[in-house]
């Protein structure tokens, strides 16, 4: 079993930066791939990055690549997703989420096998 809590969310203003962490608890943490998804009002809940357990590898939807960074610390059961130049569509329920033996690459949010409580991010144009 993984708890995953996130935490960082808030308002931003377009063009701006926000940092979200994800604490895991569990002994196994650093054998699941992490990743964050997101979702908009009205919308689906949608991958947005994946980290392979070592934190090696990463893969990033087109509509975040250049922008947004993601690291974990397998000491401190952490993972962070660092989000710059943030823009208006990017305003969304953000989710933890990980998955056991997989790696860095796309998931879809059904083959997600633990899902944090979700943070919100509002960017303000």
């Amino acid at each position: 079993q993984v708890q995953l809590v996130e935490s960082g969310g808030g308002l931003v203003q377009a063009g701006g930066s926000l940092r979200l962490a994800c604490s895991a608890s569990g002994r196994t943490f650093s054998t699941y791939a992490m990743g964050w998804f997101r979702q908009a009002p009205g919308k689906e809940r949608e991958f947005v990055v994946a980290i392979s357990p070592s934190g090696g590898s990463t893969y990033f939807a087109d509509s975040v690549k250049g922008r947004f960074t993601v690291s974990r610390d397998n000491a401190k059961n952490t993972i962070y997703l660092q989000m710059n130049s943030v823009k208006p569509e990017d305003t969304a329920v953000y989710y933890c989420a990980a998955r056991a033996r997989y790696g860095a690459y796309y998931w879809a949010p059904t083959h997600v096998n633990y899902w944090g409580q979700g943070t919100q991010v509002t960017v303000s144009s």
